[in-house]
């Protein structure tokens, strides 16, 4: 019985779960998990999941992160794959590539990079655009 209540966890369940990387761990290579992150050690490579990213003061990625949500408090080079929303505290240093959907930067962070805005925001805007057009041409 314990087991098949087990089995049945939705992927919402353990998207909740968290996966921590400590202060002084260094890893590089590749990795994929359901559940979310907190770095604040550091990572070479890739990062990929589908809950929330949060690179602590002391944190450092250098690669890829794929995501739905990042709260970036430390550094980070390379490229940025946010389907959700990117936040950038005052601490935070990037560098590279990002395709976000929402962006929100404190004060006082470093952003070196160039930024792509994908999903709902653009597609407004776009459905704003042709609606405006329309209506002053049957004006």
């Amino acid at each position: 019985m314990f087991n098949q209540e087990k089995k049945a966890k939705s992927t919402a369940e353990i998207s909740k779960e968290q996966n921590k990387i400590a202060p002084g761990t260094k890893i590089t290579g590749n990795i994929e998990a359901k559940g979310g992150f907190r770095i604040d050690g550091c990572i070479e490579g890739s990062v990929k999941t589908p809950g929330k990213i949060v690179i602590g003061k002391e944190g450092f990625v250098k690669g890829e992160l794929e995501c739905e949500n990042a709260d970036i408090e430390g550094k980070f080079t390379g490229t940025l794959k946010i389907s959700g929303t990117l936040s950038l505290r005052s601490t935070a240093l990037i560098e590279g590539d990002a395709t976000v959907s929402k962006l929100a930067v404190e004060p006082g962070a470093t952003f070196n990079a160039t930024c792509e805005m994908r999903g709902g925001v653009k597609t407004i805007h776009n459905e704003k655009g042709e609606g405006k057009r329309q209506q002053e041409k049957s004006a």
